[in-house]
């Protein structure tokens, strides 16, 4: 059997006791990083075989992973930190493990975006998680104009050298919106702060942060509805609303509508 197991995303405290059992008892355990992971499971006594499995190496590990379970071995999958799978290796090895009758099981405990949520103070219901934002400039754009438009709130991961940029563009398109950042959970200089993007920037620039970061952006105030809209009237809501040039709102149109961008270009330049 294959067991998913989350581990602490700070506090080396939070490791249930349910799972180190489980661990304990696995022919070995795939993580990301040996290293990193070694010091977990030192702290917990925990002497089992470890080993790497990651984004560079899992397509190769993968029969070895499913002959060794089609074999009665049992294995752990662990993350870095939180829940595996979540923006981390893995999903390819579920979804062949279920395809082939393989049990899987998890066993549930630390996870980022359920503690930034329940920290946030913004809507915990209907929520999106959209995993880490894009790097380049235009791709970030439209990822956060789709993001802005969702109902609930949207949790995304930024990194410590990239937020600052992020937190530009959302002053740009949502200089309103209420937003939270969560970061060192569970750890001793844990901070979950709210305010405007321009609030946050102004924070961070004098205070340049480190460690893990979730976003989180609260719902429109007042609901949007696009869907009984034409297609003129979605790309002009979304350069009014969002402050989009023309060319990246009938981007975002199309992306929005699931319509090759090549139709949609073509229908405004027809018109």
């Amino acid at each position: 059997m294959l067991y998913l197991v989350s581990t602490p995303i700070g506090n080396l405290s939070d490791l249930s006791f349910r799972a180190v059992q489980q661990l304990k008892k696995c022919d070995y355990i795939l993580c990301e990083d040996t290293r990193h992971s070694s010091g977990l499971l030192r702290h917990y006594e925990i002497q089992i075989p470890l080993y790497s499995f990651h984004k560079f190496n899992e397509t190769k590990a993968e029969d070895r992973v499913i002959e060794d379970l089609k074999n009665g071995m049992t294995i752990a999958l662990i993350s870095d930190a939180g829940t595996p799978l979540i923006s981390d290796p893995g999903q390819d090895l579920v979804s062949r493990c279920r395809k082939e009758d393989i049990p899987v099981s998890a066993i549930p405990g630390p996870c980022a975006i359920i503690d930034a949520l329940v920290l946030s103070g913004l809507a915990c219901c209907p929520f999106q998680f959209i995993g880490f934002l894009p790097k380049k400039e235009k791709e970030l754009q439209t990822f956060l104009s789709q993001a802005l438009l969702y109902t609930g709130t949207t949790i995304a991961y930024e990194t410590p050298h990239r937020i600052e940029e992020t937190l530009s563009e959302l002053v740009r398109l949502c200089p309103q919106r209420k937003l939270c950042i969560a970061r060192e959970l569970t750890k001793l200089h844990e901070e979950c702060l709210q305010g405007t993007a321009a609030e946050l920037l102004e924070h961070f620039q004098k205070c340049p942060p480190r460690g893990e970061i979730v976003l989180l952006i609260s719902p429109p105030e007042e609901q949007i509805s696009f869907e009984h809209l034409s297609l003129e009237e979605l790309v002009d809501m979304l350069q009014k609303d969002l402050h989009l040039g023309k060319t990246e709102a009938i981007k975002t149109a199309a992306q929005m509508r699931n319509l090759p961008k090549r139709e949609v270009y073509k229908h405004f330049v027809n018109d």
